[in-house]
């Protein structure tokens, strides 16, 4: 059974604005569906601190991090 552990993304809007959360894959997968649907403006978005209301047409990019450990600059 596989875990669903949190992993960092970064979600970048019109403007410059990005607002980086850790969110488990299940909650990423829904993200994306929402994103991919189109047919909702604001999505509740359920990350390991809370949640936040993001507004998905104000969207550009979504960025998932890897969680490969990084030693040096």
């Amino acid at each position: 059974m596989a875990v669903d552990t949190p992993q960092r993304i970064s979600i970048g809007f019109h403007g410059g604005q990005v607002l980086a959360v850790r969110v488990t894959p299940t909650e990423l997968g829904k993200l994306r569906k929402a994103l991919e649907a189109n047919d909702a403006r604001w999505y509740e978005l359920a990350d390991a601190e809370g949640a936040a209301l993001v507004d998905l047409g104000r969207i550009e990019y979504v960025r998932v991090d890897s969680d490969e450990h990084k030693i040096g600059f």
